[in-house]
């Protein structure tokens, strides 16, 4: 998703290759494309590209590090839209795709603006703006892409991911300006966006792996947190995966579904 008070990043694209010397056989083309929660916004490095923040910690770079003879097409960028994957990144994806990942839809809703409305001045009309966005607008946008993918590597693997739940019972800093019923609101928001961009996917054959169940426990302010907090510090990185939650989180989803 968009990085919390910050502008739309600019797109760039990055190619790592993971194949050994001398491989007989061509590496698999892997594309990751969507917005923050897949270039690795949280994990507080972004060597590869410091505009779209991605890095060597986000789970498309994990996930085709563990795969042998896989050459990843890294072009995920924070503040990502369905309209910037379609201008900026749906070019990567060609006929000798044989693996994509994609986690959007978030910056599309406006989540972003929603959770800094709690954060800041209360967020109850922010909620409702998105939910009824995610209802009756976001399934076209999505449709949009999917068939865009569809149509450019009709015989990739395709692993939609979805987004986890930020918030536990629990309060903490990290938690600061959200209220108990504002954070259950907001979880009942990523309830939302995982069903209907479930159903999406389901609709192309594409394979769809919901982040909210696995995520359990690895909430904002857990003793074993997969996603950051509001840290005034860093407020980029605030409500994002940290590290552990893309090694632990999201590649073991995409995994499931890549190999």
């Amino acid at each position: 998703m968009r990085k919390v008070f910050r502008g739309l990043a600019p797109l760039a694209c990055a190619a790592v290759v993971f194949g050994g010397a001398g491989t007989a056989s061509a590496a698999d083309r892997y594309v990751a494309l969507g917005d923050s929660y897949s270039s690795g916004t949280g994990t507080a490095s972004y060597t590869l590209d410091s505009g779209c923040e991605r890095g060597r910690y986000a789970y498309p770079y994990l996930a085709a590090t563990q795969r042998p003879n896989t050459d990843l097409v890294f072009v995920a960028c924070s503040g990502a839209t369905t309209d910037d994957v379609m201008a900026n990144q749906i070019s990567s994806v060609t006929a000798a795709t044989r693996l994509v990942s994609i986690t959007i839809g978030g910056n599309d809703a406006g989540f972003t603006s929603v959770v800094t409305a709690c954060v800041t001045i209360g967020c109850s009309s922010a909620i409702t703006t998105a939910n009824n966005y995610i209802r009756n607008t976001l399934p076209g946008k999505l449709n949009t892409v999917y068939a865009a993918i569809q149509r450019q590597a009709p015989g990739a693997t395709v692993a939609v991911l979805g987004y986890p739940r930020l918030f536990s019972t629990s309060s903490c800093a990290g938690t600061t300006g959200i209220d108990a019923s504002e954070r259950t609101q907001l979880n009942a928001l990523a309830d939302l966006a995982d069903t209907t961009i479930a159903g999406r996917a389901a609709a192309y054959g594409f394979s769809y792996r919901s982040a909210i169940s696995s995520w359990t426990g690895h909430a904002i302010c857990s003793g074993s947190a997969w996603l950051n907090g509001l840290n005034i510090f860093s407020i980029g990185e605030s409500f994002h995966p940290n590290r552990s939650g893309h090694s632990s989180g999201y590649t073991p989803l995409v995994r499931s579904v890549i190999g």
